[in-house]
């Protein structure tokens, strides 16, 4: 019987050790997780992560040592002082939260060190603390030199873990460290257990109840399991949303907030990325820069929220006919940039033309239908540059070239264009300060009556001397102020300068302005010939603004508005280059303009051409039926101002009866000729 007996106590003295390692070894690596978080945090937060590590720490040491000393058998009757027993739970608590907070002050090399060695003593300090609390019928006896080793061990280890827990460098440290630590644990309690001898006692009518000890030992590890599992879930939840904090940060740093598209940052990493491949496998890339048309339009007209739809629409468009190799972005603003990786031509053509198909349907917001239209340019690695940097710039050139040429929606890059493109925005930055540099000029061409010869007004025409090339066209720097939207400065200097001058003037004449289609899709017009006419103090029937038909065709409804809104001002408006639009009766029936401008092109013609001879005749009856004058542009010979004598023609405006000159030049020398009671000049060309 007693040999039974005796098995059954060491099988499960056996359970009882496999316990206590399990205790040990989660506890050890529960530790180092929540000691590196805390060492992480910062403020409060750090403070309750010291705490959970501290408990943690001290709950698995203090189990690990009773369910150890649990499945000690002594051979005598046992039993435990209760507040020996919770005093050596408070020392490893507090013992390791010294130790760990101590680690990492401000000494880098010291501190590890100094805390490893607060964290061995605390684990000697409970285990001693543990073994006076544990009563045995019996005589008790040390070994020193045992204890003494004991302690040394516990400190090594204990110093090891935290110094790889704390090494940035070292690979896998947190298995390291824990793995050290729980060595620093059951060093010390083997160690320890080796240095006692207990001689037993004959005792009589004690025995030690053994299945109250396992149970005991039992409920302490599930007990020690829970406190390390519960620390050990608080460090995975704050892992957990730590990790989706930062995905939802990187997916914020890396894409478009309204689109959901790459960003910039973004493109540049995969095209970086893209480039390195082709690179090494020998293959090709080619990038598409976009640039939408109208979008500018779009939210001038129907406000930001229609703006915004329409790039969410065209975003979701683009990313639905994505392949495998293929990647969009949006740059900002209403740009955006396509990466193929190609093998063939073909590649290519397909994915331009999927991309193009995409920006040239129609759009919907509310119950409005629109299409942007884009300007697409591309480059290809490594025909067309060798590195990222260029070859997103030779694609914004082939862009830019597309988007001048308004017959074609996508170029290509060739490198014959560079030095064009480079040199157009060389001069556009030579315009952007031409204004304050003093080197434009306004210049006036004279507009008489055809029948009297006498002065009816005068158009301002901008005139631009660059510094080193001379006198610049109109026809070459205003597109480029149009493109690049320095127009509406422009315009506005023009629209001032010409009514201050006007306001300046002896005779009332009229002083008639161009504007640019551009000026009404992005500035409050209205508002604006107001403040001038205001400053200027310019009568507001001395005004008069051109447009073109192209104007109106762009967004009839916003146009019609617009110059309905000028005219109650008391400003007129002229039709400008009449007959060479798109709908001119239907443009003359939908607004009552207050002067048609019969384009040049008509004039050189009509003393050889029958054809051009009639169309004048046609649309100087329409102008008498609607009440409205003709003026006839281009001017040159006495013959066509006799035929538009005899036609009945209002106005005229051409080099026979004046050429553009500076202000100086006309209203000097008619200033001296109204003193004098004439203006014969004027009067003898007509004539």
């Amino acid at each position: 019987m007693m040999r039974v007996i005796s098995c059954v106590t060491v099988d499960h003295n056996l359970w009882l050790v496999l316990v206590a390692a399990l205790v040990c070894s989660a506890g050890s690596w529960a530790t180092i997780r929540l000691f590196l978080r805390a060492h992480e945090a910062g403020d409060l937060q750090q403070v309750g992560w010291n705490f959970l590590t501290s408990v943690c720490a001290g709950s698995s040491i203090w189990c690990t040592h009773f369910i150890a000393m649990l499945a000690y058998d002594p051979g005598v009757p046992i039993t435990f002082d209760p507040v020996l027993t919770i005093a050596s739970l408070f020392i490893a608590i507090t013992g390791t939260a010294a130790g760990f907070i101590a680690a990492t002050t401000r000494a880098p090399r010291i501190a590890p060190i100094f805390g490893g060695v607060i964290v061995g003593l605390a684990i000697s300090g409970m285990h001693y603390t543990g073994m006076a609390a544990y009563h045995v019928a019996g005589i008790v006896e040390w070994n020193t030199t045992y204890i003494a080793a004991s302690v040394l061990l516990s400190v090594a280890f204990a110093c090891v873990a935290v110094k790889a827990a704390l090494n940035v460098h070292l690979s896998g440290r947190n298995y390291w460290a824990a793995a050290a630590l729980a060595l620093a644990i059951v060093s010390l309690h083997f160690t320890a257990m080796a240095a006692v001898q207990v001689t037993p006692m004959a005792t009589r009518g004690t025995e030690t109840d053994t299945l109250a000890l396992h149970a005991m030992a039992l409920g302490v590890a599930v007990a020690g399991l829970i406190i390390i599992g519960t620390g050990l879930a608080s460090y995975l939840i704050d892992d957990r949303t730590r990790s989706e904090a930062f995905q939802r940060l990187h997916h914020l740093a890396m894409n478009d907030t309204l689109t959901g598209l790459p960003n910039r940052a973004n493109f540049n990493d995969h095209l970086d990325r893209e480039i390195d491949r082709a690179r090494e496998l020998g293959g090709k890339v080619a990038i598409v820069g976009i640039d939408l048309d109208r979008f500018k339009e779009i939210n001038d007209i129907w406000g930001h929220g229609a703006g915004d739809q329409t790039l969410k629409n065209l975003a979701d468009r683009m990313s639905a006919l994505l392949q495998e190799g293929e990647f969009v972005a949006r740059l900002g603003g209403d740009e955006f940039a396509g990466v193929k990786r190609m093998k063939s031509q073909s590649d290519l053509v397909d994915f331009v033309s999927r991309l193009e198909s995409a920006l040239f349907a129609q759009v919907r917001f509310g119950d409005v239908e629109t299409t942007t239209g884009a300007s697409l340019g591309v480059a290809i690695y490594p025909n067309d540059a060798h590195n990222r940097e260029a070859l997103v710039n030779n694609a914004d050139l082939a862009m830019y070239r597309a988007k001048a040429n308004i017959t074609q929606h996508v170029c290509f890059y060739e490198q014959a264009m560079d030095e064009a493109v480079r040199a157009t925005r060389t001069l556009a930055n030579d315009l952007r300060d031409a204004a304050e540099n003093g080197q434009l000029d306004l210049h006036y061409q004279v507009q008489t009556s055809v029948s009297t010869g006498e002065v009816r007004g005068y158009e301002a025409l901008l005139r631009w001397k660059h510094p080193t090339r001379g006198n610049i066209s109109p026809a070459e720097f205003i597109p480029l102020a149009e493109e690049s939207g320095l127009i509406l400065p422009l315009g506005e200097w023009v629209l001032r300068t010409a009514c201050a001058k006007a306001a300046s003037w002896d005779h009332p004449y009229k002083v008639a302005v161009n504007l640019s289609p551009v000026q009404f899709a992005h500035a409050d017009l209205p508002k604006l010939v107001h403040e001038i006419l205001l400053e200027t103090g310019l009568r507001p029937s001395r005004l008069e603004l051109e447009i073109t038909e192209t104007t109106i065709v762009a967004d009839k409804i916003r146009t019609l508005n617009i110059l309905r809104r000028i005219k109650a001002l008391g400003v007129t408006i002229a039709i400008d280059d009449f007959g060479t639009g798109y709908s001119s009766l239907e443009t003359l029936g939908a607004f009552p303009f207050d002067k048609i401008k019969l384009d040049r092109s008509f004039i050189s013609e009509v003393e050889t051409s029958p054809q051009a001879k009639a169309i004048i005749r046609a649309v100087l009856a329409l102008g008498q039926s609607l009440q409205i004058p003709v003026l006839a542009e281009g001017v040159e010979t006495h013959s066509q101002l006799s035929i538009l004598r005899a036609e009945g023609c209002n106005e005229a405006q051409g080099f026979l009866l004046g050429r553009p000159a500076p202000f100086a030049e006309i209203f000097a020398p008619m200033h001296r000729d109204a003193v004098d009671g004439a203006e014969m000049p004027v009067r003898q060309a007509v004539a």
